[in-house]
């Protein structure tokens, strides 16, 4: 079975993606990966920090304890997803012992995400980080730029951010990161936006982004990495699929699956239609959102 690594290289290769299904509900583990088996695609299955805090995963542990007992190797990995340096409500994270606890219970991928340091505090961070998971023999994903939604605060006006490219991930910054820190995958920031995770907000619509495809290219062409779009939820899908042909070939996918899940539970205290209504969006994210259907043997193909 080709790793993390390998598999994000041939996504990129042949302008295919991988989605990461991130799950802050444990009982979502099993209908997501009945969805990637039945649309014989391949996708990770990811946990992040703040989703055992704000949400119900409960830790390394237990996401780890789910992924194993639903585990089909041959269609889905296990991805840790956001360890900030510092975390959404500003607080440092000793992110180092979290990405060692993770690497030795097995997880197949990790991110460090130091994007809300000083860019080169962020590369001295990411360059540890690195070093620690390739000790390991596992992929690192980085982030750079200012993926928006995940803090307390209320966000600047969606159209604002676009139009003035606040927070974009910047090329030549880009070019140097990669250079200096080692990272397999760095996620960037195009015109995409997290998903919030505040009470008050997190069951309304996501914002329907855009992507500034342009920028995206002149990324591809500094880094010569496999490019990761977070806040996939949401993202008019032309972009999308066009981010897809240019250079992104991971894209998290969380409040798209998570609110049909939390609404079904919300409405009918019955965990098997929940954990049925976030299968069926799984299903129609794979089938109708990527079009990726019937693709998880091109992914094994150098």
């Amino acid at each position: 079975m080709p790793s993390n690594r390998e598999i994000l290289s041939n996504a990129a290769r042949q302008a295919l993606v991988v989605p990461s299904f991130n799950v802050p509900y444990l009982p979502m583990v099993e209908p997501v990966v009945r969805a990637v088996v039945d649309t014989d695609s391949f996708a990770f299955i990811a946990t992040a920090r703040l989703e055992w805090y704000k949400y119900e995963a409960k830790g390394l542990r237990p996401v780890f304890d789910a992924f194993q007992q639903w585990n089909r190797p041959d269609y889905v990995a296990l991805h840790l997803d956001h360890v900030p340096v510092i975390d959404e409500d500003n607080r440092r994270v000793d992110y180092r012992s979290v990405l060692k606890e993770a690497l030795e219970m097995g997880y197949h991928s990790v991110m460090i995400d130091g994007s809300r340091l000083p860019f080169a505090e962020n590369i001295e961070a990411t360059r540890a980080a690195v070093a620690l998971a390739h000790g390991y023999g596992v992929a690192c994903e980085a982030e750079l730029g200012a993926v928006m939604g995940h803090e307390s605060g209320p966000m600047p006006p969606y159209e604002e951010i676009f139009a003035s490219g606040k927070g974009f991930t910047d090329v030549d910054e880009a070019r140097r990161f990669v250079g200096e820190t080692g990272c397999d995958w760095l996620s960037v920031a195009i015109g995409n936006v997290h998903g919030a995770v505040s009470e008050a907000t997190r069951h309304q619509k996501k914002i329907e982004a855009r992507l500034d495809i342009a920028h995206l290219v002149k990324l591809r062409e500094a880094t010569g990495l496999p490019l990761v779009l977070h806040g996939g939820s949401g993202v008019q899908r032309p972009y999308v699929l066009k981010a897809i042909e240019n250079g992104i070939a991971k894209v998290n996918v969380c409040t798209e699956i998570r609110q049909p899940y939390e609404k079904a539970l919300s409405e009918t205290n019955d965990l098997a239609k929940a954990q049925e209504a976030c299968y069926e969006r799984t299903r129609w994210v794979i089938a109708d959102y990527f079009g990726i259907a019937g693709t998880r043997r091109q992914l094994f193909n150098s």
